[in-house]
Parts: structure tokens; sequence; C-alpha cells
């Protein structure tokens, strides 16, 4: 089929298999789908694996609104070395003795607590950071030096999972971290071993969560090419924001202004919202892995808060109530609509 406008429009779950990048993985997509309009919305390494939501069609104008979110990963750490691009793609730069005391659990986890709380973390100097328009793995790759800074980020939790020794005998730690946005794992590995008086990089990575979406409900690639309806998401339960239906026959005027982007009265909305957290797993008035139920929200729409408006099960728009206005103003709106799951 040649790739272009498909007239498909939603977001699917993909559990990103190791070895490919993220690009790889919209490719394939491209493949699958027929459709060129295809958009990831957070970058995993070659050597990760785990959730990642991909846009088709006009759902790519959803991207700027699923990412930067909170994620959850399992991390495998191997102590004694130290690499340039802080994980096992890279060369050893640097090896040094692993204190025993790394062994033993409760000193393992006590390292990992050190972790927790807000701070100042470097980036990589292979990550796809931009300095004047340079991303810099590119100028890292050249022999180059960028003038990286650090990033404000949040360990939430750094779990210890299991401790034990790989086939060449390292020690390595499994850790699960649950992190804010931007937050590099690989530098965490790397601040791990400087901080315990000896070097480490990361060497296996897995997302388990990105935001709302789990990786429990991604399917592999394969399955999709089997499948190419497998994986679908409902974009509300992504975005985990407040929503209105808009009725054909009482609506049809609100529809027609929502249609052309004009402003609405958020008096005019009955909002909804779920009463309980549920998966992001396809469906319509009800997820297939898990039933939140509905329940009407009376509360006024908040300074800044961003509302969902629906329309034959499909999003239409985005809108969001700024500058104090008691009207809400379009920031995103979908023509052809983006599809809740599987209809």
């Amino acid at each position: 089929m040649k790739r272009g406008a498909s007239g498909l429009s939603f977001v699917v779950g993909i559990d990103k298999p190791v070895g490919c990048t993220s690009h790889d993985v919209v490719n394939r997509c491209r493949r699958i789908f027929g459709e060129k309009r295809i958009g990831h919305t957070g970058t995993l390494d070659p050597l990760a694996s785990g959730a990642m939501a991909v846009c088709v069609g006009p759902a790519t104008k959803l991207s700027n609104y699923l990412t930067f979110h909170d994620k959850a990963y399992l991390a495998r750490i191997v102590f004694g070395a130290a690499t340039t691009t802080d994980d096992a793609e890279g060369d050893v730069v640097r090896t040094a003795p692993v204190p025993d005391a790394l062994s033993d659990e409760q000193t393992a986890q006590a390292a990992l607590d050190a972790l927790l709380g807000p701070q100042s973390q470097m980036p990589p100097a292979y990550s796809a950071i931009k300095v004047d328009g340079v991303k810099s793995y590119e100028a890292a790759r050249k022999g180059a030096v960028i003038d990286l800074r650090p990033r404000d980020i949040e360990v939430y939790a750094a779990d210890l999972a299991f401790i034990g020794h790989d086939e060449r005998g390292r020690l390595f730690w499994d850790v699960r971290f649950a992190v804010s946005a931007g937050t590099y794992v690989r530098s965490l590995a790397r601040d791990l071993g400087i901080a315990n008086g000896t070097c480490a990089h990361l060497s296996a990575l897995r997302r388990l969560r990105s935001g709302r979406l789990s990786v429990g409900d991604c399917v592999s690639l394969e399955t999709l090419e089997a499948d190419p309806k497998a994986g679908r998401l409902d974009p509300i339960a992504l975005l985990g924001c407040r929503f209105a239906a808009i009725d054909d026959a009482s609506g049809a005027a609100l529809l027609k202004r929502v249609q052309n982007g004009a402003t609405v009265n958020a008096g005019d909305l009955e909002l909804l919202e779920y009463a309980q957290e549920g998966s992001a797993a396809a469906g319509h008035d009800s997820f297939s892995r898990c039933t939140p139920a509905l329940a009407r929200s009376p509360r006024p729409v908040a300074e800044g808060e961003l509302v969902a408006l629906l329309h034959e099960n499909k999003l239409m728009a985005l809108y969001r109530r700024e500058g104090g206005e008691a009207s809400l103003r379009s920031c995103c709106g979908f023509t052809q609509g983006v599809s809740r799951g599987i209809v």
C-alpha cells in the first residue's frame, strides 16, 4: 500500500524490542498502517525495551500532550566499568575494583535510597539533547565537546529487585526506578558507581510505564503486523483529563463551534471523569482490561486545565481555560477525530 493519508487516526501502545531505535519503530508502523504521519511520544535507546505510545495519522497532534510524563523502569546496573555512553553500547573507558559491601542487599538499598528526591543531573554526553542546534551524541561521535548543563529531575523510587553476577563475573543490581520526565537512567547508573567508590554503567533497561501507559497495555511489532487493530489505546485515559460528549441533536451548535475552533462556554459542558484510574487499553465506553466507572464532575474548570471534547466516541478537540476567562479556548482540534480504541 502506498504510504500517505490512510484515513486512520488513533494511538497504539508498542512494546519496543531491544536492538532497534524509536525511529525504526515509527518506520515499521508506517509500513503496517500505510500511513506516513506517525509519531512516538518518548525516545527509547536501542538498548532499551518497553512501553511506547505511537500516534497514527492526525492523532500525531497529540504527541506534545503525551510527552514529558513520569516514567518507571526496570534497570540492570553493572559495576566495575565505565563506558563512553554510560551504557553497554559504549566503549569501556575506565575500570575499578568493586567494594565487597555492594554485594550486600541492605548496603545496596541504602545506596539507592541516597538517590531519592529532587536533584540536578548531568545528562550523558551521548544523548539527544541539543546545544546550539547540535545533538550532543552527534558532536560526541565527532570527538567534539558540548557544554551540557545539569537538568532538574526527581527520583521518586529506587527499589532493589535482585543482586547477582553476570556471565563475566561482574556484580549487577536489578533496580526498579520511578522518575520524573527528563531523567536519564544511564546517568543514575554512572552516578551510583561514583558515589560508591567504583564505576558503573547501564547494561539493560525496560520501560514499564510512561505516564499512564503501562507496558501491559502494549503489543509487540510482530503482533501488530499480524493484527493492525491490536494495542489501540483510549487517548482520554492517556491524557488523564476530564471530558464531555457532544450530542448530535442538542449539541449541534456547540459541535459546529468546536469544529471551527471557536471558544466554548465551560458552563455548556457536562464534564465526566473516571472515578478510578484504569488502563488505556482499547475500548469505547469501557476498557477491555479494566473498566473504570464514569462519574459526573461538577467542579469548575481550573485555570490551565485541559478538557477533551468527544463526538460519536471520537476525540474531536482539546480545550483549555486560560487568562482567567470563563470560556475555554481550543488548543488542538481533529477534523477527522481520534478513535478511542477498537470500535
